[in-house]
């Protein structure tokens, strides 16, 4: 194995190693408190390797409360700074973040539409559906609308987005003006991000997309290196820029999209986890792909966690708690580029 290669290994053992503590914490702690070697002991029944089953209620609460909420949220993390590593490189910005395209905004609108005009053709599917869609739709639209002469200024697509993001915020409030009390209710927990309705068929709705995307962005790796280099080196070097920029872009969508689709609007995620991980590691992609994956794991399981546990019997909305941690560390992230650009003193 290569010396790069031996170095990225460690910090994706730790990232691992400290998904799976958490992991097991989190399917522990609650209002109904199962030890880890019971939740051990259970796995092994389960895969008919020994072990016991729990008694029904513990059983009960961890295989059909606890688990699903535990992989929705490694999903959804994982997809969040997955897609943030990917915008990160395309943009050649460590300021972007996937709702700067409308992938998130557009997914609201799916969501929030299908919320207030009551649809129901697909049971309880039918918003998560309706989020993916109308998520991929955007973003479709938004890099149909910034392409010129058969090519895409990354400057012209983030325009778009914002024109998008904009108009999307528009219809979202529209919607709103006409919902009633309990769709307005429905509508702002949504919208808030929360892993609390997490289930086993929402599990396997997101699992397939998100987890394709996860397995086909490192192939990427080698041409997000070249194209950081500038998109005339990139071409030189041999990397079909605007084909390489399109199916990133595809990606981006199906992982935010996905995950927006079950979870709501849960910010920052995307933007804090690659770009720690650059600054502790260095911008190689072969490890910040795979590494902001597991980050975004640890982070959102972790903020789930807190989400249930600091205040109960109440729980607190995971998208306030990303947005609480992640506006501070934008802002410093902000004064930090432009101190490195000359902006400020």
């Amino acid at each position: 194995m290569p010396r790069t290669g031996r170095r990225a290994l460690w910090p994706l053992l730790a990232l691992t190693l400290a998904l799976i503590g958490l992991a097991l914490l989190s399917a522990g702690l609650g209002a109904y408190r199962i030890p880890a070697g019971d939740i051990l002991t259970s796995a092994l029944h389960r895969l008919s390797l020994g072990g016991a089953p729990l008694d029904r209620t513990a059983e009960s609460v961890l295989w059909n409360v606890r688990l699903p909420r535990l992989v929705l949220a490694v999903t959804v993390g994982a997809a969040l700074g997955c897609a943030g590593a990917l915008m990160q490189g395309v943009f050649g910005n460590p300021l972007a973040e996937p709702g700067v395209i409308g992938i998130s905004a557009g997914a609201a609108v799916g969501a929030v539409a299908a919320i207030a005009l009551g649809l129901s053709f697909l049971g309880n599917w039918t918003v998560t559906v309706c989020a993916f869609t109308a998520g991929l739709a955007t973003v479709s639209l938004v890099y149909l609308l910034s392409r010129s002469g058969g090519k895409t200024e990354v400057v012209t697509l983030i325009l778009t987005g914002i024109a998008v993001n904009a108009f999307a915020g528009a219809l979202i409030g529209l919607f709103l003006f006409f919902a009633d009390n309990a769709q307005l209710t429905q509508i702002t927990f949504w919208q808030l991000g929360s892993l609390a309705q997490a289930t086993w068929p929402k599990v396997l709705a997101v699992l397939p997309c998100a987890l394709a995307a996860l397995l086909v962005a490192p192939l990427y790796a080698r041409r997000l290196d070249l194209l950081a280099l500038g998109e005339r080196p990139a071409r030189h070097l041999g990397v079909e820029v605007e084909k390489t920029r399109r199916a990133l872009i595809l990606l981006v969508a199906l992982l935010t999209a996905a995950a927006v689709a079950v979870a709501g609007v849960i910010t920052f995620v995307g933007l804090l986890v690659p770009h720690l991980l650059r600054m502790a590691h260095g911008p190689g992609h072969r490890f910040l792909i795979p590494g902001s994956a597991l980050g975004g794991a640890v982070v959102l399981l972790a903020g789930d966690l807190a989400a249930r546990t600091i205040a109960p019997p109440a729980e607190l909305p995971l998208g306030v708690l990303t947005a609480l941690f992640g506006s501070p560390f934008f802002f410093w992230l902000l004064r930090r580029t432009r101190r490195k650009q000359g902006g400020w003193a």
